[in-house]
């Protein structure tokens, strides 16, 4: 039976999210081609109708699974006029995105990964990084948009090694501990921050 356009479209898109859940939950090659499409309620045979091959889809992946993120951070500034660099890092450093990596920040569950993955999935994973900072670039303080840049990339370092240690340990205590010296590192308030920039020159 034909599928419709409109059907198609739907099934590539439910494929692009499933595929974006599992590779973080599972890792890029912790899971094949046909379990992902069996996941999406699809037949196998039709992933090449798709999708060119599976670092196609991994990078189509990725890409969506990074612009979920980006929208969840601009939800964070539109929601705090007054502290939005606090807001996101506390929602970032939570106990519920460390207990929920197939939603989450792909840099935390598959950057250690991506080095191995095709340069198409590298240039896509570099993209999104980039937008990642340009965003946080424009919350940190700093003396110029060099400073904050450079802030802004420390601050996405940290955040994302801080998720990654959290999520590894077996001790929920420490795991716990991990993200609240990560919060009130770099997710003090801007004001606060500045005056100990200001304070220190």
């Amino acid at each position: 039976m034909k599928v419709s356009r409109e059907q198609a479209e739907a099934n590539r898109a439910r494929i692009i999210e499933v595929a974006g859940e599992l590779f973080r939950e599972k890792g890029f090659d912790g899971i094949g081609v046909a379990d992902l499409m069996k996941a999406a309620g699809l037949t196998h045979g039709g992933f090449y109708g798709h999708f060119k091959s599976k670092d196609d889809l991994a990078a189509q992946a990725c890409e969506q699974a990074m612009a979920g993120t980006l929208k969840k951070w601009n939800k964070y500034v539109a929601e705090s006029s007054d502290e939005p660099l606090a807001l996101l890092v506390s929602q970032y450093l939570s106990t519920r995105h460390r207990d929920n990596p197939s939603k989450g920040c792909l840099f935390a569950s598959l950057g250690g990964e991506t080095v191995r993955q095709s340069s198409t999935v590298r240039r896509t994973v570099t993209a999104g990084l980039r937008s990642m900072i340009d965003l946080l670039t424009g919350l940190v303080p700093g003396r110029s948009k060099a400073a904050r840049r450079e802030k802004a990339i420390a601050t996405m370092s940290g955040m994302v090694g801080a998720l990654v240690l959290a999520r590894a340990v077996d001790d929920n205590a420490l795991s716990e501990e991990i993200l609240r010296a990560a919060v009130a590192t770099f997710g003090q308030k801007q004001t606060a921050r500045a005056e100990e920039e200001a304070g220190a020159s």
